[in-house]
């Protein structure tokens, strides 16, 4: 396991670290530049074409949306982003030193598209007695605004150790605290994935896309086993730190992750 460095976890100002300690969530905005949001939007683009109605059927499918899953194994850009120096510190401020990528999937939600989802936990998810242990990433593709299907958080939910469908009569349902993540095309939003969140409805005529870069602690499992998912080819040409952070070498990670039931928090 590669040991992060002390400039790593040092990056995050006072101010980041109580954002994500007390409300569950941040957003970075500018973080991608525009290159690098360019790139990610042309090669999701490209995925979604060549896939067709295939698309994200190595995970799971949602009315109303395109997805696509794996896409670690689909394009050199994609595992660019995952192991951004400049990312990672916010993860491990969440999850601690020791974490590996969960899944790298995205979505984009049609226009006039999929109703509001349940809140939810990332992988119905509850905190433990080593403290949390999922840690997703959204990175905005789009503008998120307050119509066309933008995420909604419960701030400070991730500390009550409950997930929403076991407390709320319909989870669908708006809630008295819940905040409207909205952001311009290039932020990325780090979000303690125990935090109660959900997909609202887009109401435009545009889609509005996002990828979303999933993480977990290193004892936990992965929500798509990457070393089943990912081709020969690709897995031998991926650096250490690539390695590292998809656990293809990790005996602990192939014990947990490879017969896991509860893969989403909500989607059957």
């Amino acid at each position: 396991m590669l040991n992060p460095s002390v400039e790593d976890l040092m990056s995050l100002t006072e101010a980041e670290k109580r954002r994500l300690d007390e409300e569950g969530f941040l957003v970075l905005d500018g973080f991608m530049g525009t290159d690098l949001l360019a790139r990610l939007r042309a090669q999701v683009e490209q995925v979604l074409a060549v896939e067709g109605e295939r698309a994200g059927v190595e995970f799971k499918l949602e009315e109303g949306c395109q997805r696509l899953a794996n896409l670690a194994d689909k394009a050199e850009i994609f595992r660019e982003a995952i192991v951004l120096p400049r990312l990672l510190p916010y993860v491990r401020h969440v999850l601690g030193p020791d974490i590996k990528l969960s899944s790298l999937h995205a979505r984009s939600v049609n226009p006039h598209g999929a109703g509001a989802q349940p809140l939810h936990a990332d992988m119905s998810a509850v905190a433990d007695e080593r403290g949390y242990w999922v840690c997703n990433t959204v990175w905005m593709l789009s503008d998120f605004t307050a119509d066309n299907g933008t995420l909604r958080v419960i701030p400070g939910s991730q500390r009550w150790r409950r997930l929403p469908q076991q407390e709320l009569a319909d989870p669908r349902a708006d809630h008295p605290a819940q905040v409207l993540v909205t952001g311009r095309a290039g932020a990325v939003v780090v979000v303690n994935a125990h935090t109660w969140h959900a997909g609202t409805a887009n109401r435009t005529d545009h889609p509005r896309t996002a990828m979303h870069a999933f993480y977990c602690r290193r004892d936990r499992p992965q929500q798509q086993y990457q070393k089943r998912l990912l081709r020969p080819e690709v897995q031998q040409s991926l650096s250490a730190e690539l390695r590292d952070l998809l656990a293809l070498d990790d005996p602990l990670n192939d014990q947990v992750s490879a017969e896991l039931a509860v893969r989403s928090g909500f989607l059957k």
